[in-house]
């Protein structure tokens, strides 16, 4: 399974349209980085919505050349909403090496875009659709639409909880509903509403499903998605998304990514530190003393927290620490 970013893409609802340059830059290098594999980027209502009303802070134009320093390092590409296509757009993504677009439109819809995605692919890009809305439909009526889709020469699709409203039994009925049917990988957007994006995440995974996606943070539109690196820690229990490095990421988002969007007056729901007292299994109650050692032997706490509590999650003592924290200073030397 791999993880999908679309933090510059719906997460830009946060702000507008679109995030700025700046921070552009900073997640596209951010996410490269630390291995993800998967980047949606750019306006939030899609390639070429700035010409209908949905300016953003930089334009498609612009979006095209910031991405250049990236390319090969991540399969990077926009949405564009079936609604808003035009030809040209397409044939102006193609031209900047973007990998692919991503066709999205309400579920039911397909047989509208054929042309749309015959664009795409006679462009030489990969076409990755969403069914947004998929609740719309029953499990049975969207894996039919998904067979037409993979008829029309689609490479993936994703099923998206567009209001959040789905529950984790509905999500293993659609996943395995469409992978039943189709040979295509299969993605899941989810939608916090319901507070259910991790849960529904899982859901997804254990039904089988390939791409998830995610957003820095939990940046989407409305309550937000499920953050990329809680999305990661739940993808690494389950001993997927290899690719990605989660302290890595961890840091870029508490060095980096928190204070630049504390600017804009954006609070992160859980902190690095949270997340991984729960993906450690330890209390909070250890902390204080885990940063002391960790600062003193000049190792990282979050992996020394991590290391410790794969030995004691109940009451770590000082010396365990001490003695895990000298074998990690060890190994980096």
């Amino acid at each position: 399974m791999k993880i999908m970013d679309c933090t510059m893409r719906d997460g830009a609802n946060v702000l507008g349209n679109g995030f700025p340059k700046d921070l552009t830059v900073m997640m596209l290098k951010g996410l490269t980085d630390n291995g993800v594999s998967i980047i949606e980027y750019g306006n939030a209502k899609g390639l070429g919505a700035e010409n209908l009303g949905f300016e953003g802070p930089v334009s498609d134009a612009e979006y095209l050349e910031l991405v250049q320093p990236f390319l090969g390092k991540a399969e990077i590409g926009m949405f564009l909403n079936a609604k808003r296509y035009k030809k040209e757009n397409v044939e102006h993504a193609a031209a900047k090496g973007l990998n692919f677009l991503r066709v999205g439109a309400d579920a039911g819809d397909a047989e509208k875009y054929a042309e749309v995605i015959k664009t795409v692919k006679e462009a030489g890009l990969t076409c990755r659709y969403s069914l947004m809305k998929a609740y719309i439909l029953t499990p049975e009526k969207l894996a039919e639409e998904a067979k037409k889709l993979e008829a029309m020469g689609v490479d993936e699709m994703t099923i998206m909880d567009s209001a959040g409203c789905m529950l984790p039994d509905e999500v293993k009925e659609y996943v395995k509903a469409l992978k039943a049917v189709v040979k295509i990988p299969i993605g899941f957007h989810c939608h916090n509403n319901l507070g259910m994006s991790a849960a529904n995440a899982l859901a997804a995974m254990q039904s089988g499903v390939d791409v998830l996606d995610c957003g820095l943070l939990g940046m989407a539109r409305s309550a937000g998605n499920l953050a990329t690196e809680v999305a990661t820690a739940l993808a690494k229990k389950y001993g997927e998304a290899s690719e990605v490095d989660f302290y890595g990421l961890l840091d870029f988002l508490e060095k980096e990514l928190i204070p630049a969007m504390e600017t804009h007056g954006y609070k992160t729901a859980i902190t690095p530190m949270e997340l991984i007292l729960g993906y450690s299994g330890c209390h909070s109650s250890f902390v204080k003393k885990f940063k002391e050692i960790a600062k003193e032997y000049g190792v990282d706490v979050k992996k020394l927290i991590v290391e410790v509590s794969k030995i004691d999650r109940k009451s770590p003592s000082e010396e365990l620490m001490r003695k895990m924290a000298e074998t990690m200073k060890g190994a980096d030397a």
